[in-house]
């Protein structure tokens, strides 16, 4: 069997399952945030289920909407707030804890061999330490609060190799970025990306954390990274000794729907050009676009090795003069350890607007929204028309030391092009 199905069958309680099989599995994890988890818990109420069946399995996180930015933003904390008290719900993070993808592991709420949902389509992160996360409607989401379990119909794998050494300024951004422009937007739907290979081993877990966290704009249904020493010693200091009980591996003989091979040290740095995530072309030939933003930030590329990346190109530098560069951690413990680093003080020393942990620019609702014409660079996951603010701005995509160049420069360049190196 390949990892997902193993996962499938442990939490389906059966001795194996295959691709395209539609099995009944209990969840681990439930992750609800405040715009698609607040229809979620109308929705339990809808159905007339009076209690959530294990309180303890859910996740209550306020990041679209934090800070809210309006009554109606603060109405829809305040309703996940009188929700977790109502059911017991301990799991409760609204009060700028941090982005939900990158929190839940932070918070020790993930485990290798995990089976999560949320109302978010990124939960595909959880790949990242060897788990099984996916994005799903708020009916599934408040169906799941109430039975503890859902039907899913087991996904074909695609077996993704990435062998060689990265060039310098290549993260784990880009090697999605370069998936993503191989195969397509449609290109892994409904199917699970399980990445393997020498590259990927080399990742640490925040930059396995980028890679998985768009495997969602390939269309699949979720990622996976087979864990590894690095996953181990993470499962270690979040659960003892019994963190690796759950996890799993791809057999030697199991059937992959397709394999992918890709040379990781033939690897540019990337972006993606609007308005798809698969529009993608090497920073250096796209150089010159001039810009009015810079973002650095969102669930999977506001971790403190981003951050240190920034800080890299950055220390001694300034932004350019008339460019917006927003800086926000993707949790608050990430804040204070780049804090205690000294890697915010150069950030600001260079120009940059250091933020809270949110979602609100990445998802264009606030704190560092676009207006009509306006040009970012943002190391977030979506650059379709409007995403980020007005119809007619536009994002590029690409990775922090992308972003943080291009700051320094007001334009998209490569950042050898600032460092000389």
């Amino acid at each position: 069997m390949t990892a997902v199905e193993k996962i499938f069958a442990a939490h389906a309680g059966k001795a194996g399952t295959a691709a395209g099989e539609i099995v009944t599995a209990r969840i681990d994890r439930i992750l609800l945030h405040d715009i698609t988890g607040a229809l979620a818990i109308d929705l339990l109420a809808a159905m007339g289920a009076d209690r959530v069946v294990e309180p303890d399995r859910v996740v209550l996180v306020g990041d679209h909407y934090s800070p809210p930015p309006d009554p109606t933003a603060a109405g829809l904390l305040s309703l996940m707030e009188r929700f977790a008290a109502e059911k017991g719900i301990r799991h409760l993070f609204t009060t700028g804890e941090g982005i939900e993808h990158t929190l839940l592991p932070e918070q020790g709420l993930l485990r290798p061999g995990d089976l999560v949902i949320g109302t978010d389509s990124h939960t595909c992160t959880a790949g990242a330490f060897g788990a099984v996360g996916t994005g799903m409607g708020s009916s599934d989401i408040a169906a799941a609060m109430a039975l503890g379990e859902l039907w899913f119909k087991v996904p074909e794998t695609i077996r993704v190799t990435m062998t060689g050494a990265r060039r310098r300024y290549v993260t784990g951004k880009d090697l999605i970025l370069q998936v993503l422009g191989a195969i397509t937007a449609d290109g892994a739907t409904y199917k699970c990306l399980e990445f393997q290979g020498d590259t990927i081993e080399g990742l640490n877990l925040d930059e396995r954390m980028a890679l998985c966290n768009m495997a969602v704009e390939a269309g699949a249904k979720t990622a996976f990274v087979p864990p590894d020493d690095k996953t181990r010693h993470w499962a270690r200091e979040k659960h003892g000794d019994g963190g690796m009980a759950q996890a799993v591996w791809s057999d030697p003989d199991a059937t992959f729907q397709t394999s992918l091979d890709f040379d990781a040290g033939a690897v540019e740095p990337l972006c993606a050009r609007p308005y798809a995530p698969d529009n993608v072309a090497p920073v250096a030939a796209t150089a010159g676009v001039r810009l009015n933003q810079v973002y650095i930030g969102n669930c999977a590329n506001g971790t403190l090795t981003d951050l240190r990346q920034a800080a890299e190109i950055l220390a001694g530098r300034r932004v350019a003069k008339g460019v917006r560069c927003i800086v926000v951690p993707a949790t608050r413990q990430i804040y204070r350890d780049a804090m205690r680093e000294g890697v915010l003080e150069i950030l600001a020393a260079a120009g940059a607007i250091i933020g809270p942990s949110t979602c609100g620019a990445c998802a264009g609702l606030h704190m560092g929204v676009l207006a009509e014409d306006q040009v970012a660079v943002a190391t977030t996951n979506r650059n379709y028309r409007g995403r980020m603010g007005a119809h007619s701005s536009q994002v590029y995509l690409a990775n922090a030391y992308v972003a943080a160049a291009s700051a320094v420069a007001g334009e998209l360049i490569h950042p050898a092009e600032v460092t000389g190196a």
